[in-house]
């Protein structure tokens, strides 16, 4: 009788062991998990920036600056602190855009990045970002001229070649910044949509004159 106690004594504290062990690489997988910030399970789960506060708003990137290589080049160089020694984006961000600290965004993610607006950018640039380890550099970067020279710059990350236009509230290639945007409408009884300056196939031209004309 003592025997069979102690083998099943036995069994009992092996599998209590076994469960512990299932419980531990469990917890240790789902950690993981939501700790990635480059794995599916944070790229199924992107949430949207807050909107920037009214002193923020209007803000953007001065005219021409998205292509500007001269522009880009400067905000390299206060990226990396070789213009400004109280600055070093790269510190925490990384030289080539991979963060080496901690809980630093990652500017080459092109999904998460593309939800900012420049103004959201420029805004958690010069006030940091409450929760954070991102301090505020409008103190140390008085020159608002200064702080978009490194947007224009850790854009290059991921989304090279892209530029924020304020029209269409969209980031899109460089090449078509100030475009104005075509207006579509629906034509019934025909698949997609066309144009609304273009007269569609058929119909007489529209008179000068004819109400409800569209305006632009």
């Amino acid at each position: 009788m003592t025997r069979l106690a102690k083998d099943g004594g036995t069994k009992q504290w092996y599998f209590y062991v076994l469960m512990m062990i299932a419980i531990l690489a469990l917890t240790a997988y789902v950690g993981c998990s939501k700790s990635s910030e480059e794995g599916p399970a944070s790229a199924a789960k992107l949430i949207p920036p807050p909107e920037p506060p009214p002193a923020y708003a209007d803000k953007h990137m001065p005219e021409g600056w998205w292509s500007d290589p001269d522009i880009i080049e400067q905000g390299r160089q206060l990226y990396i602190g070789a213009e400004n020694i109280d600055v070093n984006c790269a510190a925490c961000h990384g030289k080539n855009g991979k963060p080496v600290k901690k809980g630093a965004r990652d500017f080459r993610q092109k999904e998460r990045m593309q939800m900012y607006s420049d103004s959201q950018w420029f805004w958690r640039v010069s006030e940091g970002v409450k929760g954070t380890k991102m301090p505020a550099w409008k103190k140390k970067l008085k020159s608002e001229e200064d702080r978009w020279k490194i947007i224009a710059y850790e854009r290059t990350f991921g989304l090279d070649g892209l530029g924020w236009d304020v029209a269409r509230a969209e980031w899109v290639p460089v090449a078509e910044l100030g475009k104005p945007v075509v207006e579509t409408e629906v034509v019934p009884g025909a698949e997609g949509v066309v144009p609304a300056s273009d007269p569609i196939e058929g119909d007489a031209p529209a008179s000068h004159d004819a109400s409800g004309q569209s305006e632009g």
